[in-house]
């Protein structure tokens, strides 16, 4: 400990007593206000459950008391973090990392408040058409009404159906599948049933039918109802019903637009064609607000334009002759509006985000690029003895780039505020004015507070793993050589958002880390175009190691993330499979979780369905499913909690009355493997899982897998939506590796190690070494350059970001990187390559 600790409950800290949120082990704790404060410790320690969960949520909480019970049942509230006390609390702001954040109309503008403003500067200053009157700011917005393009609503695309894809195989007849447009199972067979009611012939090859009843049947968008007498096989009972046909037309479009389903809407999205509006020419905004400008610029070509190149307009318009032509007073408009945006965009571009654009979709933002994009709002609030918690706000940050980070925390702590934040970034905590060390493990082997204090007294803390990584004590995890490439893959011609007729190669059989800085272009690369490449050469055979549950992109299949031209590409050939792996949720709703997801639940269900009492009942696979009647008790309907619904009060939820949790009726309880019921094995974590189901090979194979990658510590029944965005990644990984497979794949992987201590990061590297060692390849995209030293090639993007990115700036060996000198990657690599 520190000579100097804060005194527990004085006004200068914030104490902490007998918290037990999740692991933690009731730990009393007192931590410095108007400090900068990093929370560490290894992935599962109880760092965010202590900063988070427990310090932000009971400052929530008390501030949520004093708002009136009628708008307080409007608010997300939680429950009461498991806490003791909390004494010299202050408001509290959360800033966390939101993967894939926002809507389809959601920008970087829209967030940062930058678009607020440019449309008022617009409004209130901009050149109008000779005779025009200015109007409200809501004309210059595709999001308003009165400011959308008319044609394509606002979205700046229209999509049309590409007719010469409805039919698959015109030599089929109807009845055979000739219609590929449509649904499969037994919606299909309807539409096929009406058709034949109509007096289509659905035996005839497709093509012999009529030209206009093609026509009709592709394309109408009538919906006669019919009564349908169908034809199924001998043994199924079937009776006449009413029949409303849909053409595979109307259903992709109806599909398209509706559906929740994200393999519908995939299904519907190949049927279509997307092209700019040929209204707007995909500016969104309707003719007049297009007609006015601000230095002869448009506000689509003004929102269209990196921060750094705003800033840039911005300062011409100042001095520009239509400005000087206006009224005194619009004058004065201009030169108020012009200097809030100042002081907006000087914060994002110091945070690194100048290359960003503020008509950027937030749905394709880095969890680290959406977080940051909150602490420049942040900055310029004013906000004054204020608690921000951020959680891991150098995730996404090439090392170049976190200096800006770090100012920015500081600048916070400057104007009399507490910055808590969860990291694992070495630079980030060697700069925080104090340290919260927990562990020593994860789980329920952590949870405690090993220190707290200054940074330099967490050198003398023997059990801090975080300690080893800090102060120079890390173990040498570079390969004892370099591996030669077995082949190479070349990509001629990569043209994509910042990527301009870019040739580069890949070496297969190896270990591949792509860096840069942010922005640089590494995830387009890799991410899309390479990915792209791959699964156009295989066709559908790739895996995507994704779940079919996770949400999909708002802004659609068809958005301009989703569509990429295919380079030209040599070495294809020794690829045969590709898994992409990224850190998506693995679930969205608390019935997808860690057993289910990884496939281990079901030998854990048939091996108790072949248990003598389970036998004896016939009891099926199926009764040991929480999702099915029959095993899952019915109350909570398999959900182990009940909502309880209070007047004038949000919903609450507590755990089922009848179940208390377990999510099974009680005769399913009865049947016990070794003393355990199905719900005690779903509470089993990892490591207690591994020996207690060691005579289930597929299940030990999995649960070796994850406790050597260190998810030891989470429990096989933990939801999928409570899992962190590492944690969703590494179980996908294993989802993968725990499967015998031939033949060279290649693996993608973004920033896998975000989110990650340096120890997990090391176990992480371990598997994907052994992927290699196995005849694969592995690309990651990744800023640790400790990792990164550790690969057989290095391939550096930049130089800088944006338009001053997408460059091979680069390639080779780390260490001949680090010996050449070119780029920014090269020069924080001295302290990981000698």
């Amino acid at each position: 400990m520190v000579d100097n600790p804060p005194e527990l409950g004085s006004s200068g800290s914030i104490h902490v007593q007998d918290a037990a949120e999740h692991n933690l082990q009731r730990i009393t704790v007192a931590i410095p206000r108007d400090r900068v404060v990093a929370f560490t410790g290894v992935s599962g320690s109880g760092k965010s459950s202590l900063a988070f969960a427990t310090i932000y949520a009971e400052a929530q909480r008390r501030y949520l008391e004093s708002v009136a019970p009628y708008a307080r049942r409007l608010l997300d509230q939680g429950a009461a973090p498991h806490v003791g006390s909390i004494t010299g609390l202050p408001p509290a702001v959360a800033l966390r990392q939101n993967h894939g954040g926002g809507s389809a109309r959601s920008s970087v503008g829209t967030v940062s408040r930058v678009s607020n403003v440019l449309r008022m500067l617009y409004s209130r200053a901009g050149t109008y058409p000779a005779g025009a009157e200015p109007v409200d700011s809501d004309w210059f917005s595709p999001n308003t009404a009165v400011g959308a393009c008319p044609t394509c609503h606002g979205l700046g695309r229209r999509y049309t159906v590409d007719e010469d894809r409805l039919v698959g195989d015109d030599s089929l007849s109807i009845r055979d599948g000739a219609v590929a447009a449509w649904p499969g199972a037994w919606q299909g067979k309807n539409y096929r049933d009406i058709l034949g009611e109509l007096g289509i012939d659905i035996d005839a090859p497709f093509r012999s039918l009529p030209a206009d009843k093609r026509r009709w049947l592709l394309t109408t968008e009538e919906q006669p109802v019919v009564t349908v007498h169908p034809v199924r096989e001998a043994h199924r009972i079937t009776r006449p019903y009413q029949g409303t046909y849909m053409s595979p037309k109307s259903w992709v479009l109806h599909t398209y637009a509706t559906t929740k389903s994200a393999p519908l809407r995939a299904k519907a999205a190949s049927f279509l064609t997307a092209e700019a509006c040929p209204t707007c020419d995909g500016r969104r905004l309707n003719p007049f607000a297009l007609s006015v400008t601000v230095a002869g610029a448009d506000i689509a070509r003004a929102g269209a334009l990196p921060l750094v190149d705003l800033a840039d307009l911005l300062q011409r318009a100042r001095a520009h002759p239509d400005t000087a032509a206006l009224s005194p007073a619009r004058r004065q408009a201009a030169e108020a509006l012009i200097g809030n945006l100042d002081e907006r965009l000087k914060t994002l571009i110091e945070l690194g985000l100048g290359y960003l654009s503020t008509d950027r979709a937030t749905t394709t933002l880095s969890g680290g690029e959406f977080q940051r994009l909150h602490l420049a709002t942040q900055l310029g609030s004013g906000l004054f003895g204020v608690l921000y918690v951020l959680d891991e706000p150098s995730a996404g940050l090439h090392p170049a780039d976190t200096e800006l980070l770090l100012t920015a925390l500081r600048r916070l702590r400057a104007a009399g505020n507490s910055v808590f934040v969860v990291e694992h970034d070495p630079a980030v905590v060697a700069d925080a004015d104090w340290l919260v060390d927990l562990g020593p493990g994860a789980g329920r082997h952590g949870g405690r507070v090993l220190y707290s204090g200054e940074g330099a007294g967490l050198a003398d803390v023997a059990e801090s793993v975080t300690a080893r990584y800090l102060f120079g004590r890390a173990p040498d995890i570079r390969p004892a050589r370099t591996r030669e490439p077995s082949s190479w893959l070349t990509l001629y011609d990569v043209t994509r958002h910042n990527l301009d007729r870019l040739t580069v190669r890949f070496p297969l059989g190896t270990l591949t880390a792509v860096t840069g800085v942010s922005g640089s272009g590494k995830s387009t690369l890799v991410g899309q175009v390479l990915a792209a490449t791959i699964r156009d050469h295989l066709g559908a055979a790739d895996d995507q190691a994704a779940d079919a549950d996770a949400p999909e992109d708002e802004a659609g299949a068809l958005g301009d993330d989703r569509i990429i031209a295919v380079p030209k590409a040599d070495g294809l050939d020794a690829v045969h499979r590709l898994v992409q792996v990224d850190q998506k949720p693995i679930g969205r709703t608390p019935r997808s979780n860690l057993a289910t997801y990884t496939g281990l639940f079901d030998s854990v269900r048939k091996l108790f369905a072949a248990q003598p009492l389970a036998r004896e009942r016939r009891y099926t696979a199926s009764r040991f499913s929480f999702n099915l009647p029959d095993g899952r008790c019915p109350n909570c309907q398999g959900e182990g909690e009940v909502s309880v619904e209070l007047l004038f009060l949000p919903t609450e939820s507590a755990p089922c009355p009848v179940c208390s949790g377990a999510r099974y009726n009680p005769e399913t309880l009865e049947v016990l493997v070794d003393g355990k019921s199905i719900a005690d094995v779903l509470a089993l974590s990892v490591e207690d899982a591994v020996p207690f189901l060691h005579d289930l090979p597929t299940a030990h194979r999995i649960l070796t897998l994850l406790d050597d990658i260190g998810l030891g510590y989470l429990t096989l029944g933990q939801s999928a939506t409570t899992l962190s965005g590492g944690e969703a990644q590494r179980i996908k990984l294993v989802s993968e590796l725990h499967r015998a497979r031939r033949g060279h794949t290649l693996y993608l992987l973004d920033e896998p190690t975000s989110g990650l201590h340096p120890a997990d990061a090391d176990l992480l590297l371990a598997r994907l070494q052994d992927l290699v060692d196995h005849g694969n390849t592995v690309v990651i995209v990744e800023h640790d350059l400790r990792i990164a030293a550790a690969a057989d090639w290095l391939l550096d993007l930049g130089p800088g970001a944006g338009a001053a990115g997408g460059r091979v700036v680069a390639e080779g060996a780390p260490a001949g990187v680090f010996a050449g000198g070119t780029g920014l990657t090269a020069r924080f690599l001295a302290e990981y390559v000698s």
